[in-house]
């Protein structure tokens, strides 16, 4: 069980200035930002992430909120090269090879997003949204044969893919899948 967030004293409730951001601890800070990122105040949490010293802003952990945080908020730009600091940082986690795709993605950079996927560790290849994932890059690509593949192959790996493919923009007319 985590700990429930803390939040600095203000007049605005779950919302800390930065007097007070700047004497607490940084994993404080990083509560406070998920927190405030838990309750969907992306932009809220993103400005705690912001006030916390220099030297942390490398941080593994102040990454993963950071993404998390402008994930929520749409920043695509900003979240795909947050992602792409987390990967080059642990290049053995492929979690963050798939934000950063899906980011790229967002930004309409699909062509970007189906490279940097490819780039992560091969354990992806063993994971069925790395496949469905793929697929849907590679049918906004226009290589249909491609995608058809590596759907059905996530599908196979994870039925319940199957409704999602259904309802996914991304996969407008592709076809029948089961």
């Amino acid at each position: 069980m985590t700990d429930p967030p803390i939040f600095p004293q203000s007049d605005c409730a779950g919302a800390g200035d930065a007097a007070s951001s700047q004497s607490m601890p940084v994993g404080d800070l990083l509560r406070v930002a998920e927190g405030l990122l838990e309750l969907g105040l992306a932009d809220e949490a993103l400005d705690e992430i912001r006030a916390l010293p220099a030297d942390a802003h490398g941080r593994r952990e102040v990454l993963e909120l950071k993404l998390a945080a402008q994930m929520s908020s749409g920043e695509w730009n900003h979240a795909s090269e947050t992602a792409r600091l987390l990967c080059l940082q642990a290049a053995d986690e492929p979690s963050f090879f798939i934000s950063a795709a899906y980011c790229l993605h967002e930004t309409g950079d699909t062509l970007a997003a189906r490279d940097w996927l490819m780039r992560g560790p091969k354990t992806l290849h063993g994971m069925p949204v790395f496949h469905y994932n793929l697929a849907c890059y590679l049918w906004t690509l226009g290589e249909a044969t491609r995608a058809r593949t590596h759907l059905k192959r996530a599908i196979s790996m994870d039925g319940s893919l199957l409704e999602e493919a259904r309802q996914d923009r991304d996969l407008n007319g592709i076809g029948p899948l089961g």
